[in-house]
């Protein structure tokens, strides 16, 4: 059997238990799985990184300084665009497919002791999203590695990643998501949120609505925690365009960076770069000492972020971004009109249920000319007649789709009609995925073709 095939059935077998949406606040059940492991998660040094949006690109901006400096990095993130391996890089690269097959060979017995230790207290067995954590941790520490980003799933206090304990637990903008699960006000999803807030971490966050930086603060404090934060502790100072992204100024907490060039569009890509040095300055150092400048510029000048703001597609223009929440779609809004020198936007939106349709779409409307409204490949896809309803009541053209396919190449066509027009496809991580299969089966960026 090739190492992909056996990769495959690891990714199989994990499929076979209660989804990753499928989220109970029990943080015990992973730990007593990683007690029987010997803990690996407390081999190496953590980042924890929790928050609304932003979390991935953060998370990658921090992995690829670390290894600017010369580190065995890991980087924990979720969900994947393509293949699941995807959600676990040993310095910067998907976890080869024999390593994630032996880390599962190593757990597989413990797992089946924990599954009847559930069973006989009447529990549900180990999720997918728990089994994957611990084959993460597993994996970094067969590598072994020397710091472990690690990105939350979900809130944070009873995540299953909160049974590693963060040297520095970074919190990107807190906005209302999830409410079924993190509570209905940003207080609420806040508390949740800086569970993940160790004693004696250091805590770097974001700028942050007045009650979710009260909580973190409140946290830190009990934690004996650090806090630094956007604006007096850290700031993006600078930030212009340039080619195929932008050059940005960045005060840390130990040091002032200036003349960096990020290849990412957007003013929240700036700022989640000036988050990750900071985080980095705080792990390294204690905040005390400032990176080397030609750490920082090559850490954030190779820094990438998969469907995150990513062009896919050229003549016409197309462009991919998850925006899955109304604050991503926000961001998508600012950065679409700040980088971008395009008179119309057709957008191609797929939604998921459970996600406020609603306010992605209703976010979006001022940025776009046209929808294409469709559904991403899940069962849990949100009726597509829903984001053409909600298009239409704010009188934009809309047409319904059933497939990407179908609504990219309505979109394309479209967009190809003029030179001041482009598409952009969003409004689910899973969509965004898909996108970029598509853009390289059919080779967007060669240019259109009817």
């Amino acid at each position: 059997m090739s190492d992909r095939t056996r990769a495959d059935a690891v990714y199989g077998a994990l499929l076979e238990r209660q989804g990753e949406q499928w989220v109970q606040p029990r943080v015990e059940r992973t730990r007593r799985v990683l007690e029987l492991l010997a803990d690996p998660q407390r081999t190496y040094r953590v980042i924890h990184v929790t928050g609304t949006n932003g979390k991935t690109s953060t998370s990658r901006m921090i992995e690829s300084l670390l290894r600017a400096m010369g580190l065995r990095t890991g980087l924990f993130t979720s969900p994947h665009l393509e293949r699941f391996t995807e959600r676990i890089l040993i310095d910067g690269e998907p976890v080869a497919d024999a390593a994630i097959a032996d880390a599962w060979d190593e757990i597989q017995p413990f797992v089946g002791m924990v599954d009847a230790e559930l069973a006989a207290a009447g529990d549900a067995p180990l999720t997918f999203f728990e089994l994957l954590t611990v084959l993460a941790f597993v994996v970094a520490a067969d590598a072994p590695i020397d710091v472990l980003v690690l990105e939350v799933g979900m809130g944070g206090e009873w995540d299953s990643t909160n049974t590693a304990d963060g040297d520095v637990a970074v919190f990107t903008p807190i906005d209302i998501d999830h409410v079924d699960r993190l509570g209905s006000t940003i207080a609420e999803i806040a508390t949740v949120k800086a569970g993940i807030i160790k004693p004696g971490a250091a805590v770097v966050s974001a700028a942050q609505p007045d009650e979710a930086l009260r909580v973190i603060r409140a946290r830190a404090e009990k934690e004996g925690a650090t806090v630094s934060v956007e604006g007096d502790g850290f700031a993006l100072e600078a930030q212009t365009l340039a080619v195929g992204g932008q050059q940005l100024s960045i005060r840390g907490v130990a040091g002032t960076y200036a003349e960096l060039y990020l290849p990412q569009y957007g003013a929240h890509q700036g700022r989640n770069a000036a988050l990750a040095v900071a985080a980095v300055e705080s792990l390294i150092g204690g905040g005390t000492q400032p990176l080397a400048a030609e750490v920082v510029a090559d850490g954030l000048g190779n820094a990438s972020s998969p469907g995150r703001l990513q062009l896919v597609g050229t003549a016409p223009t197309v462009l991919v971004d998850a925006a899955h929440n109304p604050h991503g779609a926000q961001a998508l809004v600012t950065a679409l009109d700040e980088a971008f020198d395009i008179d119309e936007w057709g957008a191609v939106i797929g939604i998921l249920d459970g996600k406020d349709a609603v306010g992605i779409v209703s976010a979006l409307v001022p940025a776009v000319a046209r929808v294409f409204a469709t559904a991403p490949d899940s069962d849990r896809a949100t009726d597509p007649d829903v984001i053409a309803d909600v298009a239409e009541a704010s009188d934009l053209p809309v047409t319904v789709h059933p497939t990407l396919e179908d609504a990219a190449d309505a979109a394309r066509a479209w967009a190809v009609e003029s030179d001041r027009r482009a598409v952009v496809i969003a409004g689910s991580v899973v969509l965004a995925g898909e996108a970029v299969r598509l853009s390289a089966l059919e080779d967007w960026k060669s240019g259109w073709q009817a």
